[in-house]
């Protein structure tokens, strides 16, 4: 064979790979570079907001909620504890004596009347002092008000009891003709049966401590009849 035919011409696909590869690093090279620990991208520094110091009157205004959040925790349990430990008692309000000295119909419809009872205000606690702020009894008779009193303040120390004389009076206080008829039927009967309602605010003390309630007191009274009308039965209690 001749001598030009021992030669070989280089196969094309041994540049392929050559190829390949060089287009591989171009490709490579226009890719941006990878995040590492040590490069950071350009953006950090624009998503980051400036610092700003907090205001301090904000820090003052937490600080007061704060402050006031402790001192009501510490007052719920302080008035627990009272209540627990020392029990307080609402102060009674009774009756123990009581007089009808008039009644009469000036017309068929309007009552005339004189009713006189002992009140008996009593303060059952041992260690705490209570003041009557406010104090108003209504006298009814068929749960219709014949007549009212205002009493002054006043106030009763632990233990203590005080009486007050109770003087009401109705005057041409006009009464619908069914009332009117019941009522002539208990002084007939020698029955007549007064209700007297009694609505107090009181403030209680405790060394330097107090708190305020209203109370209200009721009185079902049974008298006989005027003149010398006296009282032969009674129920009284007081709540809240």
């Amino acid at each position: 064979m001749p001598p030009s035919s021992t030669l070989m011409t280089p196969s094309p696909l041994h540049l392929h790979p050559l190829k390949s590869a060089t287009i591989s690093m171009k490709q490579l090279r226009s890719y941006p570079p990878e995040i590492s620990g040590s490069t950071r991208p350009r953006t950090t520094h624009a998503l980051l907001r400036p610092h700003h110091r907090t205001n301090p009157l904000i820090w003052f205004s937490a600080f007061l909620c704060v402050i006031l959040i402790v001192l009501l925790i510490a007052t719920g349990v302080l008035t627990l504890i009272v209540f627990l430990v020392i029990k307080p008692r609402i102060p009674n309000f009774d009756t123990a004596t009581a007089s009808l000295n008039t009644i009469y119909l000036d017309s068929p419809t309007y009552l005339n009347s004189d009713l006189t009872f002992l009140a008996n205000f009593s303060n059952p606690n041992t260690k705490i002092d209570v003041a009557f702020q406010y104090a108003r009894i209504e006298l009814y008779f068929f749960n219709r008000l014949i007549a009212a009193q205002a009493l002054r303040p006043f106030a009763q120390r632990r233990g203590e009891a005080r009486l007050q004389v109770i003087h009401m009076i109705s005057s041409q206080v006009y009464l619908p003709p069914e009332i009117a008829a019941e009522l002539v039927r208990q002084v007939r009967s020698n029955r007549v049966s007064y209700s007297v309602r009694a609505t107090f605010r009181v403030r209680a003390s405790l060394g330097v401590g107090h708190f305020s309630y209203w109370m209200y007191g009721r009185c079902q009274m049974e008298l006989t009849s005027p003149p010398g009308g006296v009282l032969v039965a009674r129920s009284c209690r007081t709540k809240r």
